[in-house]
Formats: structure tokens, sequence, C-alpha cells
């Protein structure tokens, strides 16, 4: 049976925002998730357990601890949930996984943010934009996230989870931001958080540290980046103009 294995207690939350951060183009998702972990201290609380998710066991440098490759954590303080995955989900999975995440989600009342990036060539400060599902759209409009100046689609397993919640018509947001299409993009993932996680879930959170350890970052997640690049849109959640698939 698909679902979560605990590891902890119980949290006491009371519908939680949850912050998924599957990789996909340029990393923006798992960056801004496994810093918002990192920051806030948020607890292993549970594995995701779903059919389709390799098999493998993932550890630290300077950790003997082994644990599966996605993960929740979370943080009753702020009544936050974050999913780190450090595995793309390969295609013939996505629907599952996503279908098994959302069931999550459904049966605990939490709202999701779902991260994507927009692969664009640009010299300035990342665009961000957001869509919702249910009636999430008063949240983006509350705090001034701009709606996407063009038609798109969001692939992968975060647009997975994003059909699943519009089916369900179940409230979420999708965050795009403009990223690297070949590299990890730090920059980009501080707009999300700066912008609109830690508006949207009432959030106080340091971004210096990201801007600062850029270099660092790239090269450390480089080759993951351009992974997800090879391995194509039905693996790497990304966001990409309709007229692509017209």
């Amino acid at each position: 049976m698909a679902g979560l294995c605990t590891k902890g207690p119980e949290p006491d939350l009371e519908e939680p925002t949850l912050v998924e951060g599957f990789p996909g183009i340029g990393l923006v998702g798992k960056i801004a998730t496994d810093h918002l972990i990192d920051q806030l201290e948020m607890r292993y609380y549970a594995s995701i357990d779903c059919e389709g998710l390799p098999r493998i066991g993932v550890y630290r440098g300077g950790d003997r601890t082994a644990r599966p490759p996605v993960r929740l954590y979370v943080s009753d303080e702020h009544n936050l949930l974050a999913l780190q995955s450090d595995v793309p989900i390969v295609s013939a999975a996505v629907n599952n996984v996503a279908d098994c995440v959302t069931r999550w989600v459904v049966d605990h009342d939490a709202t999701p943010i779902y991260l994507s990036g927009l692969p664009a060539e640009r010299e300035t400060k990342p665009d961000l934009y957001g869509i919702a599902t249910g009636s999430a759209s008063e949240t983006l409009d509350g705090h001034d996230i701009a709606a996407p100046p063009e038609d798109g689609v969001i692939t992968g397993p975060t647009g997975a989870l994003i059909d699943r919640a519009a089916h369900l018509d179940h409230d979420s947001y999708g965050l795009v931001v403009e990223c690297s299409p070949q590299f990890p993009d730090p920059e980009a993932a501080s707009v999300l958080i700066d912008e609109a996680i830690a508006p949207i879930a009432d959030l106080s959170i340091e971004t210096d540290d990201l801007l600062e350890r850029a270099e660092e970052i790239k090269a450390k997640r480089e080759a993951f980046a351009q992974q997800m690049q090879a391995i194509g849109q039905e693996e790497s959640s990304q966001a990409q103009p309709l007229r692509m698939y017209q």
C-alpha cells in the first residue's frame, strides 16, 4: 500500500502548508526546499513510499544514517511540511507518485506549494509568476504575485501534482520562476522563497546565504542539474510555453 512511513511523533498541525521539492530544471524547487529545511531546522517526519520510487539508500558525508530518497520534514512551530527528493522521478512513475502524494495531501488538509522553473536566458533578477487551483488564487492576488504573461504548461512530477489538484478542485499554488536552463540556479530559488513561499506560508527566512554560496551550490549540484536537463520533460519538472505542445 502506497503512502508514508512515519519516523517520529505525529506533528501538531492544522491545515498546514506543504512545500514540494521534486528536482526539475535549474533545481529551483529542490534548492528552495532544502534551504527551508536547513534554515528552519525541520524534523525528519516520514519517508514517502509510493510505487515507482527508486529503492535506494541515501547518505550524507560525515553521517552514517541512511534514508530513503524521498522524505517529508515538518516544523510544528511554522505549521509547515517540506517534501525533499534526492532523485528524479522516472516518467513511468510520475502519475502514480502524484496520485500517492495527492491522496496524503488531501487527507491531511494540507495546502501545497508546487515549484517549477521556466528556462530563460536573463541578465536581471528572474521574474516570478503564480498559478493556482481551487480558491488559492485569492492569496496570490493578496501578495501581488503576478499571473503568467502567456499560455504555458508545467511538466514532470510537479505538473502531475498540479493536474491532480485541479481535478479535485483542491487548493494549491503553482509557482514558476525564470531560471537557468542548464545550471543550478540559487538566485531563482531565493526569489521563490522571498517573493512567494515566505509570504504565502507566513515565514521569515534569510536567503543571503543562498546568494553568498551560489558558486559552491552550483558546483555541488551541476551534475544533478545536467541529468535533469538530459532526461526530458516527462521526468523533469519545468514550465514551458503551451505553443511547444501544439
